[in-house]
């Protein structure tokens, strides 16, 4: 029996012990909740894609602006081209009968050209018939950004519900810690009644022998609940990004939210990301099929620009110029048709998800609700037990205040409560994520 005694405090002294020995951080659930958005990696990538989409949109609205190019070229030449005007060329002048001098005299030659030769230009081509498929990709960037931004939502409401149910899981094992605790408690007192009464001589050793086990067995339950307890706190520190895992959670009274009529939440089931994603989805698809047809128009565009040249003698100095420029690849006609009949396959995928997405969105959410509405019947149950058991704890210490009764009655009742009381706490926190799960699927 001393032997026993010893150990138990000697477990407990480990399992807890860490916790009262070293100092412990106790964070709330919304500083988890804010820590854990503040280091994801996954959100912090959504919103550099976010950033690049967006950047995309400026990149694909600077092509609706002309374009313009500026060159320019230096050449040294070492030959010259010459040209040689034979004489007579011109004509003759007939000075008289005999004297006729020929135009020119003699055979000319004429260096055309320098060894140095400049050339500087800009041109500015301003497209005008793809003006509206520039629009059309602009659009196209800018549901890009909304559906990371719609996937970064449901990232975030997935990081929220996770978060709260490792924290509310934590504080229900706590609960069911102190339970077990209690009734190890009570197997320990009924133990030492049995133990007096065997040196007493008034009872056989296998009460003893079945207590002991019971005892084992609270234990066993203790080790259990403190690893489940370790397990999420690990996971929590793992979710939130926290370094160190020896924190703990700070204990609260549940506050139950309202719930709404289910018609309400059905009405505002819009507001889910994955339904706003397919929605976008089936958008991008319409823009495409819009794209694919504008691909046909011929690339129709005003020319306009500037040269200036030194070294060439038969061109001008300095030419400005303007017009029109056509560019029309025939061949683009049938392949833009084909682009035109994938996008359209894309575009009936997008519907088809989007019945889909409704379907599931649908189910997902009466069953959420129902859930719900089951979780707080229970709550209802488990407070009339909770009253019950604690009437009973004060019959027992009126009892025991007038010796009617045993220790082990008392702890018995105790135990009760400590049951009772978990299993009002697990219904209240088990009503609480079902709300959470509820607004989830809502897009709250």
């Amino acid at each position: 029996m001393k032997t026993f005694n010893k150990t138990i405090p000697v477990v407990l002294l480990v399992l807890f012990g860490g916790t009262v020995l070293a100092q412990s951080t106790t964070y709330s659930l919304g500083q988890l909740t804010d820590i854990a958005l503040k280091n994801n990696h996954i959100l912090a990538i959504k919103q550099l894609q976010i950033e690049e989409r967006q950047a995309k949109i400026k990149e694909d609205e600077v092509k609706r602006l002309p374009v313009v190019n500026v060159n320019g070229s230096y050449q040294y030449n070492f030959n010259l081209a010459e040209i040689t005007i034979p004489a007579g060329t011109i004509g003759v002048i007939p000075l008289s009968a005999t004297n006729q001098v020929p135009l020119p005299n003699v055979d000319k030659t004429f260096t055309v050209g320098k060894n140095n030769m400049y050339n500087a230009g800009v041109t500015a081509y301003q497209p005008l018939s793809q003006q509206a498929k520039i629009k059309t990709g602009v659009e196209a960037s800018k549901l890009e950004v909304n559906l990371t931004e719609k996937e970064k939502q449901k990232i975030t409401l997935q990081i929220k519900y996770g978060i709260e149910q490792l924290y509310f899981g934590i504080l229900i094992n706590q609960k069911q810690l102190a339970e077990a605790q209690a009734k190890w408690e009570l197997a320990k007192a009924k133990l030492e009644d049995v133990t007096n009464a065997l040196e007493a001589g008034k009872t056989i050793g296998v009460n003893r022998a079945g207590l002991l086990a019971s005892i084992a067995d609270e234990e066993q339950n203790i080790l259990k609940l403190t690893y489940q307890i370790q397990n999420y706190t690990s996971d929590l520190a793992k979710l939130t990004g926290i370094n160190d895992d020896n924190f703990e959670v700070e204990s609260q009274v549940p506050v139950l939210p309202e719930l709404p009529a289910y018609a309400t939440l059905a009405g505002e089931v819009s507001s889910n990301p994955d339904l706003q994603m397919a929605q976008l989805t089936k958008n991008k698809a319409e823009l495409g099929i819009k794209a694919a047809k504008l691909s046909d128009r011929p690339d129709v565009g005003l020319v306009a620009g500037y040269v200036f040249q030194s070294g060439n003698p038969i061109s001008p100095m300095n030419n400005p110029f303007v017009g029109l420029n056509l560019k029309w690849n025939l061949q683009d006609l049938y392949t833009n048709k084909q682009v035109a009949k994938q996008r359209s396959f894309q575009l009936k995928q997008a519907q088809e998800n989007i019945l889909n997405t409704q379907q599931q969105l649908t189910y997902d959410l009466e069953k959420a609700y129902r859930k719900t509405v089951q979780s707080k019947s229970l709550i209802g149950v488990a407070e009339k037990a909770l009253n019950y058991r604690r009437e009973e704890l004060k019959l027992q210490e009126d009892k025991q205040s007038v010796g009617m009764n045993l220790k082990t009655d008392l702890l018995t009742t105790k135990a009760l409560i400590a049951k009772a009381e978990a299993d009002v706490y697990a219904a209240q926190l088990a009503y609480i994520l079902s709300v959470s799960e509820v607004k989830q699927l809502i897009g709250q």
